[in-house]
């Protein structure tokens, strides 16, 4: 049967750009190592661009972009893992760039958000090639990626800068998906569940927050305090969303009520929202519901306006 139609051409088309490295730095064993981020944009038709010579749609306007930290616990973790689920922010006009960053048996603290930042100037660097308004640029993690992009959100010099120098790592809005962001009570927890014979770990530099650290246990409270963003509340963070469910078992939701509490009282509540999902784990499917993600578009939508910034 032959059918016509007119679809339109509302929908602009989304492409997807893999394995752009954006730094190289060495591992803990002093080998290079590459990092490489992938980005996902309505930036034109890219196979009729690679077929044609041409493309059919006008050129585009610089979006926002939202640099997308992957969890795992720091151990590592596929950068595309979450992007399909991340394509809801591609389809509201922003440029999704997700990272990979030194995992903890590639480096220890502050190595992590060194990536992050070195990434975040990366594409303020090539802003023009991947249409992105370096004035609009916000960072978003899950877990351990919503640890460091609550720090990142901090906006301080708290990390080596050796790439990318001439440009700002500053971000103008972020959001934190139940992410450990006060390690010493973590730590604290570890140390006490240790002496059980069925936890999953047996010594402290086995944890998560040991491998992060990499020091011995008698120095674990002052470097985990030095990589909590819940000390660093400062005047020049920006604004923030945080997620976490009620019913959590790896990262308790008290962990994110009290990041919140502690901005409130730093004078800052205008610059924090809080959102306690019910009957929600860790990273569980209610964070990925329509509702959830029109909270988080929303949200961004309203700090990342050119009359906002």
């Amino acid at each position: 049967m032959r059918h016509v139609i007119d679809p339109g051409r509302a929908r602009k088309s989304v492409n997807m750009t893999d394995n752009i490295r954006y730094s190289r730095v060495t591992d803990l064993e002093g080998a290079p190592l590459d990092l490489y981020l992938s980005i996902c944009s309505k930036d034109g038709n890219s196979e009729m661009r690679l077929a044609a010579g041409r493309d059919d749609e006008p050129p585009m306007d610089p979006m926002p972009c939202i640099v997308w930290v992957p969890g795992g616990g720091w151990r590592g973790c596929d950068k595309n893992l979450m992007v399909p689920e991340m394509q809801f922010l591609v389809e509201r006009g922003y440029v999704l760039a997700s990272i990979y960053y030194r995992s903890s048996a590639q480096g220890h603290w502050p190595d992590q958000l060194t990536d992050v930042k070195t990434a975040i100037r990366f594409l303020r660097a090539h802003a023009e090639e991947y249409h992105i308004d370096p004035e609009r640029i916000g960072v978003m993690g899950r877990s351990a990626g919503g640890h460091l992009a609550s720090m990142a959100a901090m906006n301080l010099d708290n990390a080596p800068r050796t790439e990318w120098t001439a440009y700002s790592d500053k971000v103008q809005a972020a959001c934190d998906l139940f992410g450990p962001v006060e390690l010493p009570s973590l730590i604290e927890y570890d140390r006490r569940m240790i002496h059980d014979p069925g936890y999953r770990w047996h010594t402290m530099e086995e944890t998560h927050a040991g491998a992060l650290l990499g020091v011995p246990d008698a120095q674990m409270d002052e470097a985990g305090r030095n990589a909590s963003p819940v000390f660093f509340i400062n005047e020049g963070m920006c604004p923030i969303l945080i997620l976490h469910g009620d019913s959590d078992l790896l990262v308790p939701c008290s962990i994110s009520e009290d990041f919140y509490r502690r901005i409130a009282e730093a004078g800052l509540e205008d610059r924090a929202e809080l959102y306690i999902l019910q009957h929600a784990g860790h990273g569980t499917r209610e964070f990925f519901q329509d509702s959830t993600k029109e909270i988080i578009a929303d949200f961004f939508d309203r700090v990342l306006q050119p009359e906002s910034i």
